[in-house]
């Protein structure tokens, strides 16, 4: 198997996620909304995310919209099994996570 590292925000991995598995049918409020991500059980080719404060939204056909806050990483699996990713923070991402924070308190 080949493995490529390659740097990408939380962000856009979401939106990649959307919209390699479920574009045509994710509710429009939850597709502009950052802290809405799609889970799908591991049978079916698992999408899951790993975040520090996560709650199920609604479950629509087989995939699962989850609103997750301080997302710690995604794995990301094709229901081929051709293609396995993984999103998790860097240190980069910690310390301008925490520069925020402490400008907004």
């Amino acid at each position: 198997m080949v493995k490529i590292d390659a740097p990408s925000s939380l962000e856009s991995f979401r939106r990649f996620t959307i919209a390699s598995t479920c574009s045509s049918f994710i509710p429009e409020s939850y597709r502009d909304d950052e802290e809405v991500f799609a889970e799908r059980e591991d049978a079916l080719g698992s999408i899951y995310v790993e975040a520090a404060d996560k709650v199920t939204l609604k479950k629509v056909r087989d995939i699962t919209f989850v609103n997750a806050k301080d997302v710690l990483g995604i794995i990301y699996n094709s229901k081929s099994g051709n293609t396995s990713l993984k999103w998790v923070i860097t240190l980069d991402w910690v310390e301008n996570y925490v520069k925020k924070k402490i400008q907004e308190n």
